[in-house]
């Protein structure tokens, strides 16, 4: 099952197909977009084994600087992808795919690799694919979230924020311990 109605939310059980969609999403991609993008990586739940998620591929592409991204617009239109511009906070440049009007089946992130977005994608799916208490909080939490603003994708994606922002200190604080443990050899 994949695609999911704009605006609103639904959490589903971790389906094994994603990973073979975004396999083919990024095949489809790659020839494309061609060296106009350095990678192409799967991010978002659907890539963490195990994890509920909104069924929607999530996934992120990094370009060398910003001035590519003007030039992934005729590709990924062709494509069938809706160009949704600056993401924000949201990380990148987003683009959408629909099965059927307003019915999203990906979301492709457009950055630069040097942007720490870049970093935090993936490291923040690495990190849920090792932790499995971390993987079950964030389920929990979703599922929790669910009730609330199941008709509101933007409210749910904000209440998740608190949780991802700890996450994402906690992992500073790991990469800092981690360069000084370096440094000391």
């Amino acid at each position: 099952m994949l695609g999911l109605k704009k605006g609103t939310v639904q959490v589903v059980p971790y389906h094994p197909e994603w990973s073979t969609l975004f396999s083919h999403e990024r095949c489809v991609l790659s020839h494309c977009l061609g060296n106009l993008v350095s990678d192409i990586q799967h991010v978002g739940s659907t890539a963490v084994p195990g994890l509920a998620a909104k069924p929607i591929i999530d996934i992120a592409v990094a370009v060398t600087s910003l001035a590519v991204i003007p030039l992934c617009r005729q590709p990924l239109g062709a494509l069938g992808y809706i160009d949704r511009g600056d993401a924000g906070t949201e990380g990148g440049y987003l683009f959408v795919k629909e099965s059927t009007p307003n019915v999203r089946t990906h979301h492709i992130h457009v950055v630069t690799q040097d942007d720490p977005q870049w970093n935090n994608y993936l490291r923040f799916r690495d990190l849920l694919r090792a932790d499995d208490a971390l993987r079950t909080t964030y389920a929990e939490l979703k599922y929790a979230l669910l009730i609330r603003f199941a008709q509101d994708r933007k409210a749910y994606t904000a209440a998740k924020e608190e949780f991802l922002h700890s996450v994402f200190r906690k992992m500073e604080s790991e990469s800092v311990i981690s360069d000084a443990k370096e440094g000391a050899r």
